[in-house]
């Protein structure tokens, strides 16, 4: 059985989409749970891009030991160099770069001829080979190319070093049948193509993204570029976990294994929406909320009978632990511990000291705990912790027949600050306070909601703000049990991103 390798672009490609740009701590959170999972390539972002980007793929690069860590590089050498800084302390390092290769690009992004796109892809290979062995090239735009141009620009590739080819369906253009044919003629026409891997990045702007990239690994492909729960630019890439998955359920028909842990990927999921600011489209496969929910009295009766009736895998197979404990106030440390481990959550002395302390305190608000709960108390931790700005206490004055104000008092740095605000409701007011305390900038409130994290009256409130400044969005994410309280720290996690 042939093992697929899996090349997760989460954090270049899927941090590229609006409104998903993730800080240094996050990424370097998300890429050690991607490590973690199982990825065999992690590609940490486009080092050039800014000074921001060098830095992260530089950390994730010093901190990921058992997986490989690329950057992404255009074909010139300045991309290369900056490339090869930040990925060069990595256990195993990679350069990725691209060039072009459809008439559309050519012509009109690029403005070169044919002759010079073959020239610079031997040429930028050749010197990327120079300073490391593990180089990837890929053909921007390949399945709009010209069949027999891009032979010639694949076999360029590989003459000058390149170790994995890359078919991009860039705009998500293609379909199963023809991803196979292209895959399968680049092999019989490329001399050397079968020695090195063969890859396909596939977006999913007609939701084929995924059916794409099964249909690209049955031809041949020994490499798939995909994204957590489908993040990226306009519609997203193909999705991990739907395609992992299905090579999982359907081996009968797809004899090829990969190494992801899958009962990691309930988990991590819930991560990459949490640091992003998301929720899960509740029919979203795979991680969506009601992927093994069932309401209809006939499925029901089936489940209840046989749960393959209508289940196709195991909410377990993917890390979704339906045998939930419930802990409490009298719940010891060692408790909380291994449950968090069966959930897929291990934190050292220092994290676990801090969570066991917020358990305690939301324990004392809340009479019962169970793993959803302490889901969000985990990810609240990864998303919040280390902020200069906190939340020290605020009182809200509401009502139908007065003007609603909100006091707030934040600390900086040991000092405290307080301000006073009126606004259209309690939301809008404590908002406008936190404002003045921080002297924000000229910023908009793209979007705020907020959900219930478990049942009852007495239930964790989970609150999301999209705030946008300039052409940058960013997300904050806030928790209690009071929703109002949830909604000021998600704007609060939010104004120290933005700041």
């Amino acid at each position: 059985m042939r093992t697929i390798k899996i090349f997760d672009t989460t954090l270049r490609d899927g941090e590229q989409a609006p409104g998903c740009s993730m800080d240094l701590k996050e990424k370097l959170e998300l890429a050690l749970a991607l490590e973690k999972m199982g990825v065999d390539i992690l590609e940490a972002g486009f080092a050039i891009a800014s000074p921001g980007d060098f830095e992260s793929v530089s950390e994730v690069a010093k901190v990921v030991k058992n997986a490989t860590v690329a950057s992404l590089a255009r074909a010139t050498m300045k991309d290369i160099d900056v490339a090869y800084d930040a990925v060069k302390h990595a256990a195993s390092p990679r350069i990725h770069t691209f060039l072009a290769t459809s008439p559309t690009h050519m012509e009109y992004k690029l403005r070169m001829t044919e002759q010079q796109v073959l020239d610079t892809i031997a040429q930028m290979v050749a010197y990327a080979k120079g300073k490391l062995s593990d180089v990837e090239f890929s053909c921007e735009d390949a399945t709009r190319s010209d069949k027999d141009f891009l032979v010639k620009a694949v076999t360029a590739a590989v003459k000058a070093g390149a170790t994995t080819i890359n078919i991009p369906d860039t705009v998500g253009y293609t379909t199963p049948g023809e991803m196979a044919e292209l895959i399968k003629y680049l092999l019989q026409h490329v001399d050397g193509l079968d020695a090195v891997d063969l890859s396909v990045h596939c977006h999913n702007d007609l939701g084929l993204g995924a059916a794409n990239t099964l249909a690209a690994i049955a031809a041949g492909a020994t490499q798939i570029e995909t994204t957590l729960c489908g993040l990226g630019e306009r519609a997203g890439n193909a999705s991990m976990e739907e395609v992992v998955m299905a090579l999982h359920t359907r081996r009968d028909v797809l004899p090829y294994k990969t190494n992801i842990d899958t009962t990691r990927i309930h988990p991590v999921s819930r991560l990459v929406y949490s640091i992003i600011g998301m929720q899960a489209p509740l029919n979203k496969p795979i991680v969506g909320a009601n992927a093994f929910a069932h309401e209809a009295g006939i499925h029901q009766h089936g489940v209840l009978a046989n749960r393959q009736t209508y289940e196709i895998m195991t909410p377990e197979s993917v890390g979704l632990n339906t045998n939930k404990m419930i802990l409490g106030k009298h719940s010891g440390r060692h408790a909380v511990e291994d449950r968090l481990k069966d959930l897929g959550y291990t934190l050292n002395k220092e994290e676990m000291d801090d969570l066991f302390a917020r358990f305690k305190s939301l324990s004392d608000r809340k009479k019962t705990i169970n793993d959803s709960d302490l889901e969000a108390l985990v990810l609240h931790r990864i998303t919040s912790n280390g902020a200069p700005w906190k939340l020290d206490r605020f009182t809200v004055n509401s009502g139908n027949y007065v003007a609603c104000n909100a006091v707030v008092r934040m600390s900086h740095e040991g000092e405290l600050y307080e301000e006073v605000a009126l606004g259209d409701g309690p939301i809008d007011a404590a908002f406008n306070a936190v404002d003045k305390i921080m002297k924000a900038p000229e910023h908009r409130l793209e979007d705020y909601s907020i959900q219930t994290i478990s049942e009852g009256k007495d239930a964790q409130g989970e609150a999301m703000v999209k705030l946008s400044a300039g052409n940058r969005s960013y997300t904050g994410r806030g928790l209690s049990t009071d929703v109002v309280e949830a909604s000021i720290l998600a704007y609060i996690n939010g104004m120290n991103k933005l700041l």
